[in-house]
């Protein structure tokens, strides 16, 4: 494994977002984690926190396509994938809609009615559209980054159960402390300003190549069997309709793999799994109606799994 690459690439995305996003190394580590693996991003939290500037800042430093859905109430499913046009004296052709690219944001997702939304499905899982059975490949690397608000529920749609365990991770940006929204103040001096100070630092070809790398991350038996325990566990919890899936159990254990390499280790330990679990696994948890009533957060499941979950012991692997 290339692992100062692999740290390299973390160390500096990192370090050119934060010069537009203040104050959110954490959150913008996960991200990096997650474009490491490929995955989908679901930022939930009020407006105005910078979602959608995280999301340019990641598009440009990396130096990938970036395109943005507005999603709204009478959108769709042909305005995200594309449709067929009529193309004198050629015939029909197929107009690519704005999925074709490589950090795609959609913004306000659960604005979008049901159909449109699931229009996205096929894109985040497959990494293909079809269209009048055809099937048309999506650029390499594909990211998605959609954004919702948690407390406007008026002209809006909650995602299907299916659709949210397509995301990697859920993560939230939170308020910024005192200092830091002042240091926000200086760096919001006008609009075309808010990307200056993000300069690129790698390209999509180098991120493949990084992702292939991963696979090359020990991964002990015990830790393996650790990952679905807690997995399991969810889905017996007294109050959880839906446990975590499968896929979520293979998302944390690829998040995984990528925070040891960004991390500078080929080999993934109990504590990647403890950081990654809530991020990766909350959002995929259905509650009931009386758990969901009382305000009780997924997150809180999840770090009471983690909490009566044997931690195996793994040592470092032999070389």
């Amino acid at each position: 494994m290339n692992a100062s690459a692999i740290v390299k690439f973390r160390d500096q995305v990192v370090e050119s977002v934060s010069k537009t996003i203040v104050g959110k190394r954490d959150v913008i580590e996960l991200v990096t984690y997650d474009l490491l693996v490929g995955g989908h991003i679901l930022f939930e939290d009020f407006p105005g926190l910078g979602k959608t500037t995280l999301a340019k800042a990641v598009a440009k430093a990396i130096g990938c396509e970036f395109k943005r859905i507005q999603c709204t109430a009478d959108m769709l499913p042909a305005d995200i994938t594309g449709t067929y046009v009529l193309d004198p004296p050629k015939g029909f052709r197929f107009l690519k809609g704005p999925v074709f690219t490589q950090i795609l944001l959609a913004d306000e997702i659960n604005r979008s009615p049901p159909k449109t939304q699931s229009a996205l499905l096929e894109a985040m899982q497959e990494r293909q559209v079809t269209a009048e059975n055809q099937t048309f490949p999506l650029p390499e690397p594909f990211v998605v980054f959609a954004t919702q608000n948690p407390i406007e529920y008026e002209g809006t749609y909650p995602l299907p159960e299916a659709q949210m365990d397509r995301f990697s991770v859920r993560l939230r940006m939170g308020y910024p402390g005192h200092d830091e929204e002042v240091e926000i103040l200086g760096l919001r001096k006008s609009p075309t300003e808010e990307l200056k100070a993000v300069v690129r630092v790698s390209g999509p070809e180098e991120l493949v190549a990084l992702q292939s790398e991963l696979e090359s991350v020990y991964v002990d038996e015990d830790l393996k069997t650790y990952v679905v325990r807690i997995a399991s566990k969810t889905r017996s919890i007294p109050g959880v309709e839906v446990g975590v899936s499968p896929r979520g159990s293979i998302q944390l254990f690829r998040l995984c793999r990528a925070r040891a390499a960004c991390l500078g280790r080929d080999y993934v330990t109990p504590d990647d799994v403890k950081a990654l679990a809530a991020p990766a696994l909350a959002h995929r948890l259905v509650l009931n109606t009386d758990y969901a009533m009382k305000g009780l957060r997924q997150e809180t499941i999840v770090e009471k799994v983690l909490a009566e979950t044997p931690v195996p012991k793994v040592s470092e692997p032999e070389r």
